[in-house]
């Protein structure tokens, strides 16, 4: 999977959980019938979101983004529906292209992240098992913490 269908897919992938999740709040706090969407569409949307942003840094370590660029990749994230326009707007400047450029027999790794990014894209199985598992711990803590409109009562 090149750089550029994994961000695609994750990006596209977030905007559809958005409306999950705003169907939810609509059924919710509109028609007053059931909290069941805001449930599992706001769990399906929360775990999206995380994978979303780990997807976002390790294309823009990839890809070599400017700090802003890589900035406004995870900003987006949190304004429904602006992964799809980011992603159209990073695609059509050429800012996705190419393929993974650690990958083995490509570039050597420089510092501490792109030695990482080199690691994960020669084990990649495990890297999976680890970022799955990665993901899960942090959702499952955010389930524990309850609907982020409860933290601080």
């Amino acid at each position: 999977m090149s750089p550029r269908t994994l961000f695609r897919t994750f990006a596209f992938a977030e905007a559809v959980t958005w409306t999950l999740l705003l169907i939810g709040l609509f059924l919710k706090y509109v028609t007053q019938t059931t909290d069941l969407g805001v449930r599992i569409g706001g769990g399906v949307h929360g775990f999206v979101f995380l994978c979303y942003g780990a997807v976002a840094c390790f294309t823009w370590i990839n890809q070599k983004w400017p700090a802003r660029t890589g900035a406004l990749a995870l900003v987006a994230t949190v304004i429904p529906y602006a992964t799809v326009p980011v992603e159209m707007s990073l695609d059509r400047k050429g800012l996705l292209d190419g393929g993974w450029r650690l990958a083995k027999g490509g570039e050597p790794p420089r510092g501490v992240l792109e030695k990482a990014q080199a690691w994960v894209l020669g084990n990649p199985v495990l890297a999976v098992v680890i970022a799955i598992a990665g993901v899960a711990a942090v959702f499952s803590f955010l389930l524990f913490m309850g609907p982020p409109d409860t933290w601080f009562d």
